[in-house]
C-alpha cells in the first residue's frame, strides 16, 4: 500500500518546539538552525524561512518564556493590601519558575540575543518588571514621605533579587545535596518573604498605642 502522506507541519511553530528540546537536552550552547532542521527532518535552509538566524529563533522562544511569565503574573490573585498582593505575586513568581524551569532558566540564566537587535524580546519582561515596581508604589504610599525611597525601584530590584535567589538555589543542586530537613525546606519560601517584609515595613508609622489608665 502506498505511504500515506504526513499531515502539513507548521515549521514556524515546529522550530520553537525543537529549540526547546534542544537547549533543554543539550544546552543553549548545542541550539543551531541547522540543528533544528536535522531534528525536524527537513532540509537545512527550511527554518531560515522564519528565522534569518540562530538569535532570532531564540529571541522569539525567549519572547514567548516572558510572555508566559508576564501573564502568570498577571493572572495572580489581587488583594487589597499592598503587602497582601505583594506576597501574591511572590508566590506567582515562584510558583512559574517551579513549574517552568526551562522557560526560567532561558529569561534569567543564560546570555540573550542583543535586545537592540531583537525589540520584542524583552517587551513582556519590561511589563513584569512593571508590575514589581507598581506594587512597590503602593507600599511606598502608606510611607512618610521623607522615607520613601528615591525611586521605586530600587526596592523592586531589591525584591526579585531576593525572590530570584530563591528560585535559583530551588533548582540548583548543591541544595539537595546539603540534606536539610523537611521543617526547614518547606517554609524555607514564606520564612524569606516575611523577612522581607519585616524590611519593607521599617520604615512605615508605627501604630500608636493606647494610653495605660
Amino acid at each position: 500500500m502506498p505511504r500515506k502522506p504526513e499531515p502539513p507541519r507548521d515549521l514556524r511553530e515546529a522550530c520553537i518546539a525543537e529549540a526547546l528540546a534542544v537547549i533543554e537536552r543539550d544546552g543553549i550552547e548545542a541550539l543551531s538552525l541547522r540543528e533544528v532542521a536535522r531534528r525536524l527532518g527537513v532540509s537545512h535552509q527550511a527554518p531560515y524561512k522564519h528565522y534569518p538566524s540562530r538569535d532570532h529563533l531564540l529571541a522569539e522562544v525567549v519572547r514567548r518564556a516572558f510572555a508566559a511569565f508576564a501573564a502568570h503574573l498577571d493572572a495572580r490573585p489581587r488583594a487589597a493590601d499592598p503587602f497582601d498582593d505583594l506576597h501574591a505575586m511572590g508566590r506567582a513568581y515562584l510558583d512559574y519558575a517551579l513549574r517552568h524551569p526551562l522557560q526560567y532558566r532561558l529569561m534569567f540564566g543564560t546570555p540573550l540575543p542583543d535586545a537592540e537587535a531583537h525589540p520584542d524580546m524583552m517587551g513582556d519582561g519590561r511589563h513584569a518588571f512593571g508590575l514589581l515596581k507598581s506594587a512597590i508604589a503602593a507600599l511606598d504610599e502608606a510611607r512618610p514621605e521623607a522615607a520613601r525611597p528615591a525611586d521605586p525601584r530600587q526596592d523592586a530590584l531589591l525584591v526579585w533579587s531576593m525572590l530570584h535567589g530563591l528560585a535559583s538555589i530551588g533548582q540548583c543542586c548543591a541544595l539537595q545535596s546539603l540534606r536539610l530537613p523537611r521543617a526547614v525546606m518547606t517554609p524555607m519560601h514564606a520564612h524569606a518573604m516575611a523577612r522581607m517584609e519585616e524590611g519593607l515595613r521599617a520604615a512605615l508609622p508605627q501604630p500608636r498605642r493606647g494610653r495605660r489608665t
